[in-house]
């Protein structure tokens, strides 16, 4: 035959891959040609196709094999191999031999070749090592391994052994897959499928056949063992029990070798779907399979619970079920497909029946749970999150008790380890012990997120074991904001979800503990103090002492400091669920009480004494007041004024501030500012009575509130204009705003930003010097005038009988509207509120700006009006006044800036020393904002410019001398640097302040004009600065040697930089490569 003169010499010395050559026995080179003629496929089929073999196939091959194992020469160590074999498998000699029969002696001859190939393997595995390899060369492969072609043969021979031999001896519901369904099994089954379980069971010991057999056969090995060992007896008839018991431990070595989640998918397989549950997405056109049988379902289920209470097992039943969804499009189809992923979290909260206590289940199981969380593979983190968070809330759910000893208490420990509770003694710690490290700390906070934030379950156990946690976390997060941390975002979003999500109360209380009124979190652990890590990360660390109180004091303020803008931050991103707003007002409340227990300590004039518990007790009382005097401050400052989103709230924030003023009118050095306050919320009222909200009635009902304090506030404030107000509110609001006094609609324009309107005012509150309506100033209220009151009404009265430029102008009578509304806007720039001041001044600037006539025909009356509101002490004011000046000033500079030198250069008399030096700073704020506006043109005023600053540079205020020297450093910048012969001395001064001032400030000052100089001027500094560049650079040397001052001194590095290059660059220019083209005639 073509095949006998074919096949190879089996009982010489052939080659395997490992080039080993095999002592006595057949080579696995003819046991794999073997199996290859056994499975050959008919004549007629096409090469390389897949086809099924037949009955009269199968005979033909088996009869073909036999002929060769007893002529073929070469074959005779097969034949004896293959005979020892089924010497030792009766089973599958019967059935080898039978001819009834083609499928199952196949079946028969296929396991008992493989068996053959298993036993020369392993005797290759067990002979001599060949020679070694030569140096650098690859080592050669092992004697007993398979080739790829061989690895596909063996292969098929396993799938044709498994599918003769195993599968049509299954009952229905055992073991099926998807396919056309499979007749029932013979009667007599149970030794055949017993022979071919054994057989297939010694195979997938070795790892060259176990390796194919165990990946793509295991389900079905699965079910021939549970069959064989738990199946009922009808289904293993001629099987004795000892070989029973030997399938249910082989079933149990089988699990535990294959990996776990490949074990935990196939038991999965086998146990079925549920009776009760839905078919998924894409299945519904699938033919049926038959249910698992009941005994089937319940041993699947014990033995995933074995696999689960294993070391690793969630994670092997988690990747069991989530099988094939790995890579980016399957990862994401399983985090949309939630219901497998809640599907596994049952799974795992629920406690098995086998296991009889609960608490050592959850104790063996939350550990593994949490480790869910820190799994890094991007195809399967989500996954694996999404089920650890999930169980987690589960367990929570079901067993809060258990949810909180071995899941939450676990996940929040490097939290707790650091916090004011901990119990760990961080007194006996030397400074410098690292208590939480970078890694840990960075998880933690990362785990808190995925199951606090991302499972969003606000039930009362997770929201409060998050609060145990969340003095800490703010800590972090105000820790974060000073450094560059990844656990910013993280530590934001976990304290604002809890703020979200808890009762108003609560959190409104979280905030005050933040802030340090109460303790209703825990913060750090005194004694405790965060690290940046070297990962952008952060550690926890014991403290070091700190032996100077200076130093100990500046850093407890700076942290207090830090933690209040901390918090004012997070209440920045709380401003639409009103949580902003209601904070501030309990914080205005609060302020309340500082201001009635300041009263009546005054009243008492309580001196702390006593023993030192009271002592303690004073001194806590005192540090809150000024928590709270900070909080209000800088709430004041930073919340925009959309903190309050309805009526109720501004109510409250209105009835806070009343309460104050009624408990505490104002008095003494904060009266202006308490004043202040009152009137702005009482024109807030006025404004919303007088259109500004559309009120309902149900919004007068909470206004209503308001009424016994403004009638107490109108008959015990001092100031009477206060007292009409509240009067007049109080009725308003009373007639639901159907009658509406003057003086509320004048609150509400002052508030609104209108233009005050007259009435206002009576002559009598007007102050003196104060412009009147009908033109000129108030008399005096001294009997005499002084000369230069005289001189100024003597002025302003040429400056009214000025013609106008364009012709004679009519003059203006008293009833016009024009001159009446400038007349009332310059009585209001002496309202004594501050903000109707202000709202004056900013109007007065706006006619300068849009060059209104009347304004500009009084432009020596507003100037004074400016002048002398520049000397106000709110911020507010004199801003406006500065403006004011600047437009006027960028109107007529010929006229009015020798007017600004004159007063810059000498202050007016009888003012303090410190009043003076602050005017003038903001005179030379406007000399700025002058030049500034008036850009090129201010080359013509350059030389009196620059002698004013050189003149303030000499004062002996050090803070007017380095806004002077800072002035002069803008005004180079705006002249172009163009000096002239003034470089001189502008250089001298700017050399003797740097060498001899005793302020480090004023020095600082200094230095930084010539850093200013010699980076504008660039390379033309060796031109303008020709003759004094030598003296700035000696300068510059002695700064850097000699000036104590650190921050002067890397002004001076940093000019000597400068100064470096730009001499680098005259005396080395830059080589430039250009191509010139020459045109030839």
């Amino acid at each position: 035959m073509a095949a006998e003169s074919r096949a190879p010499p089996l009982d010489g010395r052939p080659k395997m891959a490992g080039g080993a050559e095999p002592e006595t026995g057949p080579a696995p080179e003819g046991v794999v040609e073997a199996l290859e003629l056994l499975l050959r496929p008919p004549a007629e089929a096409e090469p390389g196709a897949e086809v099924a073999l037949r009955p009269e196939t199968l005979r033909s091959n088996a009869a073909e094999l036999e002929e060769r194992l007893r002529r073929a020469p070469g074959w005779a160590a097969l034949s004896r191999l293959r005979h020892a074999v089924l010497a030792r498998a009766p089973a599958l000699a019967s059935g080898a031999a039978g001819e009834a029969e083609p499928g199952w002696a196949a079946a028969c001859g296929l396991l008992a070749l493989l068996l053959c190939l298993k036993e020369r393997l392993e005797a290759l595995a067990a002979a001599p090592a060949a020679r070694p390899a030569a140096p650098g060369a690859a080592p050669p492969p092992g004697a007993d391994t398979l080739s790829v072609a061989q690895g596909r043969a063996v292969g098929r021979a396993l799938r044709a052994a498994v599918g003769l031999g195993l599968v049509p001896y299954l009952p229905p519901g055992v073991g099926q897959r998807p396919g056309p369904p499979t007749p029932a099994p013979p009667p007599a089954c149970g030794t055949r499928l017993h022979a071919a379980t054994a057989a297939l069971t010694e195979l997938a010991q070795h790892p060259a056949l176990g390796g194919p057999l165990l990946t793509r056969h295991l389900g079905l090995l699965l079910a021939g063992l549970c069959l064989l060992g738990h199946g009922p007896a009808a289904h293993t008839q001629g099987v004795p029990e000892a070989e029973r018991a030997r399938c249910r431990q082989a079933l149990r070595r089988v699990l535990d070798r294959v990996y776990q989640p490949l074990a935990v998918r196939e038991l999965l397989l086998l146990q079925g779907r549920p009776k009760q549950s839905p078919p998924s997405p894409g299945d519904e056109t699938k033919p049926a399979l038959a249910r698992a049988p009941a005994w089937l379902r319940r041993l699947c289920g014990q033995l995933l619970s074995e696999r689960l209470m294993r070391p690793g097992g969630v994670q092997a039943v988690v990747r069991g079920v989530m099988d094939g969804t790995g890579g980016a499009a399957g990862a994401e189809a399983a985090a949309v497909d939630w219901r497998k992923c809640d599907a596994v979290a049952k799974i795992l909260a629920a406690c098995p029946q086998q296991c009889l206590s609960l608490e050592d289940y959850y104790g063996l199981v939350c550990p593994q749970i949490l480790d869910l969380l820190h799994i890094q593979d991007k195809g399967t983190a989500r996954q694996f999150q999404r089920v650890a968070t999930t169980t987690l809330l589960a367990v929570a759910k079901e067993h809060p008790r258990l949810a909180e000893k071995h899941l939450l208490q676990p996940l929040l420990a490097p939290l707790l380890r650091c916090s004011e509770a901990a119990e760990v003694a961080v007194e006996d710690l030397s400074a410098g012990t690292v208590l939480v490290t970078e890694a840990e700390l960075g998880s933690c906070v990362e785990d808190v997120l995925k199951v606090y934030v991302v499972g969003n379950d606000s039930s009362s156990l997770m929201l409060g074991s998050l609060q145990s946690v969340l003095g800490v976390v703010f800590s972090l997060y105000s820790f974060a904001k000073q450094n560059v941390s990844y656990l910013r975002s993280p530590c934001q979003e976990i304290l604002l979800w809890f703020l979200e999500k808890s009762e108003r109360e609560v959190s409104l209380a979280v905030l005050e503990g933040f802030a340090g009124l109460n303790s209703s979190v825990r913060a750090l652990h005194p004694l405790c103090q965060f690290r940046t890590g070297s990962e952008g990360g952060a550690a926890v660390a014991v403290e070091e002492t700190i032996s100077d109180e200076d130093e100990a004091l500046y850093q407890k303020v700076s942290l207090e400091q830090c933690r209040v803008e901390s918090l004012v931050e997070l209440l920045s991103h709380c401003q639409k669920s009103g949580l902003a707003g209601d904070f501030f007002i309990r914080c205005l409340k609060a302020l309340t009480r500082v201001a009635a227990e300041d009263e009546a300590a005054s009243t008492s004039a309580e001196v702390p004494g006593g023993s030192l518990l009271e002592r303690e007790q004073y001194h806590a009382g005192q540090r809150r007041k000024l928590l709270v005097l900070q909080l209000v401050a800088t709430l004041c400052e930073s919340v925009s004024d959309t903190v309050f989103t309805d009526v109720a709230q501004v109510e409250e924030f209105v009835a806070a501030t009343l309460q104050r003023a009624c408990v505490s009118p104002a008095r003494g050095p904060g009266a202006a500012a308490e004043a202040q306050t009152l009137a702005m919320a009482m024109g807030l009222v006025a404004a919303m009575l007088g259109g500004a909200v559309q009120l309902q009635s149900g919004d007068f009902a909470v206004l209503k509130r308001l009424v016994p304090l403004l009638e107490e506030l109108s008959r015990t404030y001092p100031e009477p204009l206060t007292q009409e107000l509240a009067a007049d509110l109080r009725i308003a609001i009373c007639t639901h705003g159907a009658c509406s006094p003057e003086t509320v609609g004048a609150a509400a324009d002052s508030v609104l930003g209108k233009k005050p309107g007259v009435g206002t005012q009576s002559p009598a509150d007007i102050p003196d010097g104060a412009p009147r309506p009908g033109g000129g100033r108030a008399p005096s209220r001294h009997g005499r005038s002084s000369p230069a009151a005289s001189q100024e009404r003597s002025e302003e009265q040429s400056v009214n009988r000025e013609p106008s430029a364009t012709g004679p102008a009519p003059a203006p009578c008293a009833d016009s509207p024009a001159l009446g509304g400038l007349q009332e806007l310059l009585i209001s720039a002496y309202d004594p509120q501050p903000p109707c001041r202000a709202a004056a001044l900013r109007r007065l600037a706006t006619l300068i700006m849009q060059r209104d006539p009347e304004a500009l025909r009084l432009r020596e009356k507003l100037l004074q009006v400016f002048l002398e509101n520049m000397q106000h002490e709110d911020a507010f004011v004199y801003l406006s006044a500065i403006q004011g000046v600047a437009l006027l000033s960028s109107e007529y500079p010929e006229r009015i800036l020798p007017v600004l030198l004159a007063r810059y250069g000498c202050p007016a008399q009888g003012t303090g020393d410190a009043a003076a030096a602050v005017t003038r700073m903001k005179l030379g704020e406007v000399l700025m904002r002058v030049t500034r506006a008036l850009g090129d043109m201010v080359i013509q005023h350059r030389e009196p410019l620059v002698q004013a600053f050189l003149r303030g540079a000499r004062d002996p205020d050090s803070t007017l001398r380095a806004s002077s020297l800072s002035n002069l450093g803008e005004l180079c910048q705006r002249l172009g640097f163009q000096l002239g012969s003034i470089v001189h001395e502008v250089t001298s001064c700017l050399t003797a302040v740097a060498k001899t001032d005793p302020e480090a400030e004023v020095r600082r000052a200094a230095v930084h004009v010539v850093v200013v100089l010699l980076r504008g001027l660039s390379e033309k500094a060796t031109e303008v600065l020709r003759d004094v560049l030598r003296d700035l650079y000696r300068l510059l040397k002695h700064v850097a040697t000699a000036e104590p001052d650190g921050a002067t001194v890397l002004h001076a590095q940093l000019a000597l930089e400068e100064l470096d290059a730009v001499m680098r660059r005259v005396l080395f220019p830059p080589q430039a490569l250009e191509k010139k083209i020459v045109v030839l005639p």
